[in-house]
């Protein structure tokens, strides 16, 4: 008696996980696409007298990156925001302390030069961000997909 009780609690407990495999359900996803993609610009300038550099084509150079990084930082800001932190202290009604500092951060990715060119003393980068390159990277690396249908069976 006693070694029939472990056969029959373990053929009651494959009844019961069997039971569980009768239903099963297929689900249809499907991909929802914005109906408009913004495109955003953004320019970025820097000097080129105030680069260190020997050469002016080393500041040329330098100018040209330092231009470019501006440019992605501002489009940066367009699409993340920009965090604002600030310490102010009063005494009599007089400030004694006033601290502002802002930063950025963020992935930039798809953007694209659509110019570089130099006026007078400045380097400048045009860039410019197609939401719709955007949409196409972030699907193929994540798909952002919805339930269309479920289907029991």
């Amino acid at each position: 008696m006693n070694k029939l009780i472990p056969a029959v609690s373990l053929v009651f407990s494959l009844g019961l996980s069997g039971c569980s495999q009768l239903f099963d359900r297929h689900i249809q996803y499907e991909t929802e696409t914005p109906a408009a993609f913004p495109i955003l610009t953004a320019v970025g300038f820097a000097p080129i007298s105030a680069q260190p550099g020997d050469t002016q084509s080393q500041k040329m150079l330098l100018a040209m990156r330092a231009s470019k990084l501006e440019a992605y930082r501002e489009l940066a800001e367009r699409v993340y925001g920009q965090r604002i932190d600030s310490d102010n202290t009063l005494s009599a009604m007089v400030s004694q302390h006033d601290q502002l500092s802002a930063s950025v951060q963020g992935v930039i990715r798809g953007a694209r030069v659509v110019k570089s060119y130099v006026i007078d003393d400045a380097y400048f980068t045009e860039l410019e961000l197609d939401f719709r390159e955007v949409y196409h990277t972030v699907q193929n690396v994540q798909p952002q997909q919805r339930v269309r249908s479920v289907r029991y069976f």
